[in-house]
């Protein structure tokens, strides 16, 4: 007998039954949970720092961007995003507060004009300053950081550069020499322009170069400031800071905080620039395109991160062919063991790099090696053979007969004198 054939309709039940088989186990692996996994994974391949052998793994925030950074080695301890471009906000006016204070002096009188005080319509933050009124640089600037001044910035700029646009011109020379890659600056006050942009990384090298000028820490620290009475206004101006992390009454407040800016536009969100000094080690936090009232606390977090799991060490300290530096950062507990290092001759000196788990974590200079001078040895070798040679093919006999002579001579005039004194 012939076998019989299937049936259409029994290999379309076949059929159907693989295809739920194959669905079933889509929605499984597409459930919430691996969603979640797979979102858990993006998140944290955004901490770059995470990715470090043997570095502190540093907290998960909300904020887009952020970034730690060690002042005296220039070291990035924790990066989030920290290349990602993103609009500044209010942090702007660190640029122009650190401008200002390398091209004029605190005590440089500074007059509104029709620039400046345009600013005071522009929507912004203002101390309503008018035309022809007369501050102080130092004044300014307090106004700057203290009142988030737009009317002053413009003022200051214009004061500095001789116009606005050539003090921005100014802005972004200065964030080029500090080693920003991916910052424009417009404008000094931070108003929303949407070809004005920065990074975290990049704004954190804004602030190590203010916070290490030395006027810079006492400004921005300030949470109030009075501006005396001037030849235009009828009374003194009180000015209350924001800033809630130097100002010991709020939650936010962070023990040994040098100073910072906050900003918020509809276009940065929530930014934060700051610094904090504990047990000598000074660090540079910076937020970006945060959640408004939360940029302060995530700050914090990773402050605390960053003051609780590193280190400095100083090298070198017996090491007289070092000329500068021999500072590094490293994760708590670490050694000097634990460091590989890179010597680059540089003219008459050798730049050290220090590296922990390839990531460069302080420098040095040192003398290069000096090469023994072997010349006075060598000549000095050549002189004793020569005068070995010489006494090994010279004899001792004429110097024997010429002894003896000396020696007959002597006792003839030795007998002579004799007789004559007998005599």
């Amino acid at each position: 007998m012939k076998k019989q054939k299937k049936s259409p309709s029994r290999k379309r039940t076949v059929f159907s039954l693989l295809l739920s088989a194959g669905l079933s186990a889509s929605l499984i692996l597409g459930s919430p949970a691996f969603a979640e996994e797979a979102a858990t994974d993006t998140a944290a391949s955004s901490i770059t720092t995470n990715q470090i052998s043997g570095w502190p793994q540093g907290p998960e925030i909300t904020s887009e961007a952020a970034v730690i950074l060690e002042d005296s080695t220039g070291t990035t301890l924790y990066a989030k995003n920290m290349d990602e471009v993103l609009y500044p906000g209010s942090t702007v006016k660190i640029m122009t507060c650190l401008l200002a204070l390398e091209n004029s002096n605190l005590t440089d009188e500074v007059t509104m004009t029709a620039t400046g005080v345009s600013g005071v319509t522009d929507g912004g933050a203002n101390i309503s300053a008018q035309l022809d009124e007369v501050f102080t640089m130092e004044q300014c600037l307090y106004a700057i950081m203290v009142a988030s001044a737009n009317d002053i910035a413009l003022q200051v700029a214009e004061h500095v550069g001789g116009s606005v646009e050539n003090f921005v011109a100014m802005m972004n020379t200065r964030a080029a020499q500090l080693g920003c890659t991916n910052t424009v600056f417009t404008n000094p006050t931070g108003l929303p322009d949407e070809n004005q942009h920065t990074t975290a990384h990049d704004m954190a090298l804004i602030m190590k170069a203010a916070t290490e000028n030395p006027s810079f820490s006492p400004i921005a620290s300030a949470n109030t400031y009075t501006i005396p009475a001037t030849n235009v206004s009828g009374g003194a101006r009180s000015l209350t800071s924001k800033f809630t992390m130097t100002n010991n009454s709020s939650d936010a407040y962070y023990q040994g905080c040098l100073g910072g800016k906050e900003g918020f536009t509809e276009a940065s969100q929530s930014t934060l620039v700051c610094s904090a000094q504990r047990n000598d080690v000074t660090l540079i936090c910076v937020i970006l395109k945060g959640a408004s009232g939360q940029t302060d606390d995530e700050a914090i977090t990773l402050l605390d991160y960053g003051f609780s799991n590193f280190q400095l060490l100083t090298l070198g300290q017996d090491d007289f062919s070092l000329m500068s530096g021999g500072q590094v950062i490293v994760p708590a507990g670490a050694s000097e063991d634990s460091l590989t290092v890179q010597d680059t001759p540089a003219g008459d000196q050798v730049n050290r790099t220090y590296f922990y788990s390839g990531v460069q974590v302080g420098t040095a200079v040192m003398e290069p090696e000096q090469e023994q001078d072997t010349s006075l040895y060598t000549n000095g070798q050549a002189n004793m053979e020569a005068a070995k040679a010489y006494s090994q093919s010279t004899s001792y006999v004429p110097y024997a007969v010429i002894g003896g002579v000396a020696f007959l001579i002597l006792l003839l005039l030795f007998i002579k004198m004799i007789k004559i004194i007998k005599s």
